[in-house]
């Protein structure tokens, strides 16, 4: 089993990036390609058809930036080598015009499916 060969491909809107999943006995693992200029709220949203991201999310970025902003205003920035932990209730952005790769291992089962 590997992300090179997924189980299941997700794009989101606009081409603005994808998730792969695989799926281990533990749940999903996902590796997400966020593109330059994607935004939850305007390429998952209309696919979650919720106002925030409603997903727990817990994982590694591996190259690019990634902003996080809770919907209490609580804002956090990510980079590669950086562990990203973010409950639900938010939205979140690239930073920069280098694509950002994210492997999370607890909230991408669910996130981006129809």
């Amino acid at each position: 089993m590997s992300l090179d060969d997924p189980e299941e491909v997700r794009p989101f809107e606009g081409d603005s990036g994808r998730l792969e999943l695989v799926n281990v006995a533990a749940g999903g693992v996902g590796r997400a390609t966020f593109n330059p200029g994607w935004r939850w709220s305007q390429h998952v949203a209309p696919i979650a058809g919720t106002d925030s991201c409603e997903a727990a999310h817990m994982g590694y970025v591996i190259s690019g930036r990634i902003t996080v902003r809770m919907d209490d205003g609580e804002e956090e920035t990510y980079g590669p080598g950086d562990f990203m932990i973010a409950p639900p209730g938010h939205d979140a952005w690239v930073l920069g015009e280098e694509p950002c790769v994210v492997i999370d291992w607890q909230g991408f089962a669910d996130y981006a499916k129809q």
